[in-house]
């Protein structure tokens, strides 16, 4: 529970009543503020100055030397955007406060104390927005908060075997905040430390992983944010941070060179991320003799654990109980296993070579498992999470309807759009996988308008196939089905090549629908937003008597005489 202190919004950082007050940015102190400076590496008493780091490798006090080009160097611009506060973010005045909580986004899991001051309608948006995944953030409105949003992410569980994994999970929660906050046009914004007890993650490591992501993230976006304030609720939090902004926001050249000797061996890479060799290290079965396996020298200097940014003393017997080589060790490549894989089985069925010289795409390749296609969904989700793709959102290709009669939302694919515009694949893709994971979760329908559109092998069958790989298998299972308005010959066909080819089971799942009022049938009017030219050419293609109402617009469209 987080303890209540006594009034008093005091400068650097101490305590300041929790209770119901408003606080703006100005009661708030700035990292860069000269009362803060008490708290610097020039004072003797400081804990930035006298204790030393847990994760500095015994190496890191040799290179605070001469002509040694600091990490973090002094950014005056960038310091005076940092806040360090004790008290709740929620009392802040601020655009956006971060709220830890869980996948589900429930009110039990979340910041105690953020839903009741809130109200009851944060509760009641959280439940539409189909939870959220860790590492991940979701915006909502803040009620009646004093911030305009509140961002809601959910923070990893924390292992020592499985801590790099872990610390990249928590950097990327901080950095999904920072870019919601930006995404939509708000420059300050208050966070916690985004971690809780149950999720058994340290207290240290995980302020380091914060403030560097922080910093990180500011060195390339410092334009667009204004305020970034960390708040602690407690007083070992609290030195934590006072003892930890040195190393990645120091003030003066002073700070700077101590800094040097005492950062972390790893501080990630440009994003603040953990950096290891790409995809060296794997998680492989113990010996079934434990015996034979060997324990770890009283060196670790050669041992696989300084590739994960593990840093130990030699006398470390509490790590050296959950380090084991046998967990630790290489195996071969799996990207390469997989090209190796998917050479034998294009080889082994030659027969669809025909497809790619017939504009087919390249139809082969081993089915993907279904761990497999977890994986590759969640590494595209991840990077459309990380982008900004308003450009895609704006060519209107796909977007969000209503519900169709039975209540199952609805996405709608504009072909003509597809085609007509330049476009990146590759975006489209991620943007795609970003639009649709809400819908993944249950039952959705798709609505294809074919209206006017001239059907092209472009994108191909394998383009196609590999889209449905990376939507995964609950796409497969919770679609209900795709209708597609104004099908012409050609897109029946392609239908047809995609439901041998491809996968039978998605593919027929398509329904045909010549007519608009027919359309309307599954899916009410009142939850499509139709462009004009659909209702156009429906009165081409279904004949000149007759006009066509929009209900929700009045308009009315007639054919044009020859």
């Amino acid at each position: 529970m987080y303890q209540r202190v006594a009034t008093g919004a005091t400068r650097g950082g101490m305590a300041t009543d929790s209770g119901d007050v408003v606080v703006t940015l100005d009661q708030v102190p700035r990292w860069s503020d000269a009362d803060q400076r008490a708290f610097g590496a020039g004072d003797t008493s400081s804990p930035f100055f006298h204790f030393s780091d847990p994760l500095t490798s015994s190496s890191g006090a040799e290179t605070g030397g001469d002509g040694v080009v600091s990490i973090f160097p002094v950014d005056h611009e960038i310091n005076s955007k940092i806040y360090l506060w004790r008290g709740n973010p929620w009392n802040l005045e601020v655009d956006a406060v971060v709220n830890s909580t869980n996948e589900s986004l429930d009110e039990a899991h979340s910041c105690p104390g953020l839903h009741a001051a809130a109200g009851p309608g944060l509760a009641e948006e959280c439940a539409t927005l189909g939870g959220c995944r860790t590492g991940m953030a979701k915006v909502t409105n803040a009620y009646d908060l004093p911030a305009r949003k509140v961002i809601h992410t959910v923070g990893p569980k924390y292992a020592v075997k499985y801590h790099t994994a872990a610390e990249n999970a928590l950097s990327h929660c901080y950095r999904s905040c920072l870019e919601l906050l930006i995404e939509n046009g708000l420059q300050s914004i208050a966070t916690g430390c985004i971690y809780t007890e149950a999720k058994n993650y340290p207290r240290e490591p995980a302020a380091h992983v914060a403030i560097r992501t922080v910093r990180r993230f500011l060195e390339k976006q410092k334009d667009k944010i204004t305020a970034v304030v960390f708040c602690t609720t407690t007083s070992s939090d609290t030195e934590i941070y006072k003892r930890l902004l040195p190393l990645y926001f120091p003030r003066d050249r002073h700070e700077e060179e101590i800094a040097m000797s005492k950062l972390p061996s790893d501080v990630g890479d440009e994003n603040g991320e953990t950096v290891i060799d790409e995809r060296k290290i794997r998680i492989k079965p113990l010996p079934a003799v434990s015996a034979s396996i060997p324990k770890p020298s009283a060196s670790l200097a050669d041992s696989p654990v300084a590739d994960v940014g593990l840093t130990m003393k030699q006398k470390s017997v509490k790590l050296d109980s959950y380090l084991d080589p046998g967990f630790m060790s290489l195996s071969k490549d799996p990207d390469q296993r997989r090209k190796e894989q998917w050479e034998k089985k294009a080889q082994a069925q030659s027969g669809f070579n025909c497809a790619k010289l017939l504009g087919f795409g390249d139809l082969g390749g081993p089915p993907l498992s279904a761990a497999e296609e977890y994986s590759l969904h969640s590494r595209y989700l991840a990077k459309a999470n990380s982008l900004n793709l308003s450009e895609i959102a704006e060519m209107k290709i796909v977007y969000r309807g209503g519900v169709d009669s039975e209540g199952r939302p609805v996405m709608v694919v504009v072909g003509a759009h597809f085609l007509l515009r330049c476009l990146d694949l590759e975006r489209f893709v991620l943007y795609v996988v970003k639009e649709f994971e809400p819908l993944l979760q249950k039952p959705y329908t798709i609505v294809y308008f074919h209206s006017a559109a001239n059907l092209q092998l472009q994108p191909d069958l394998g383009w196609m196939k590999r889209l449905q790989q990376i939507l995964g298998r609950k796409h497969k299972r919770n679609l209900h089905a795709i209708y597609v308005l104004h099908p012409t010959l050609g897109l029946r066909a392609a239908i047809f090549a995609l439901q041998l080819f491809v996968d039978g089971e998605v593919w027929k799942k398509v329904v045909y629908v010549d007519r608009l009022l027919q359309l309307f049938r599954y899916v009410p009017r009142e939850q499509l937003t139709i462009p004009d030219f659909v209702f156009q050419h429906d009165l081409e293609v279904n004949g000149g008597k007759g006009v066509i109402v929009d209900p929700r617009t009045k308009y009315i469209y007639q054919r044009h005489s020859a």
